[in-house]
């Protein structure tokens, strides 16, 4: 829960460089919440009102994370873009998402695995 919570309070960093775990940790439990959430209203009936808000809150952060962990992996934001290319360009942001982190520092900062070492 510390690594979901840590990227909300990063929410406007779009610098810097974000560990594998630190991003597929915010995906997992953004991702559980939405079931928990879906499931919630789903019961009473709701129009998906508050999916709909929660998706709206965590839109920003998850983009930067996802921005950071790009910039850990030696890619620049902008590679984010790919995702509009339809089917070739999600997998191809999945696997880069997937992929180690640059060992050494790069562009855009240390290491994070290092740093927290």
């Amino acid at each position: 829960m510390e690594w979901y919570v840590a990227v909300l309070k990063k929410y406007t960093v779009f610098s810097g460089r974000a560990r594998r775990k630190e991003y597929w940790m915010f995906c997992l439990f953004s991702f559980i919440i939405t079931l928990a959430l879906g499931f919630i209203e789903g019961l009473f009936g709701g129009p998906g009102l508050i999916s709909m808000v929660y998706s709206l809150f965590v839109f920003i952060p998850s983009l930067a994370v996802t921005i950071r962990r790009l910039h850990d992996t030696g890619r620049s934001g902008w590679w984010f873009l790919i995702i509009f290319i339809p089917l070739i360009g999600a997998i191809a942001l999945l696997v880069f998402m997937v992929l180690d982190s640059q060992a050494e520092h790069n562009d855009f900062g240390e290491n994070p695995k290092l740093v927290a070492a």
